[in-house]
């Protein structure tokens, strides 16, 4: 199962959006420095998730929140998950 996941920096007060296979291990990476974009901070929590079934199905979905380029679409997201 692919988990497509929002997360957020309080410090940068960014959100990032991707998706991964082991969410866990991924925002460790996140954490620690691993990935380009992430590693100015190691502050990364997890806000929001959804699952899939396939790897194409999740860059899909992926894809087309980063296309909508609104961190207002974002909060909604997270915010109806609650």
């Amino acid at each position: 199962m692919f988990t497509v996941y929002i997360i957020y920096s309080t410090q940068l007060n960014r959100y990032y959006v991707g998706y991964s296979l082991d969410i866990q291990k991924r925002l460790a990476e996140h954490n620690s420095g691993m990935s380009d974009f992430t590693s100015k901070t190691n502050d990364w929590q997890l806000k929001y998730t959804e699952i899939f079934a396939n790897r194409k199905q999740a860059i899909s979905r992926e894809r087309e929140i980063k296309n909508k380029k609104s961190r207002k679409y974002i909060e909604w997201l997270i915010a109806r998950s609650s």
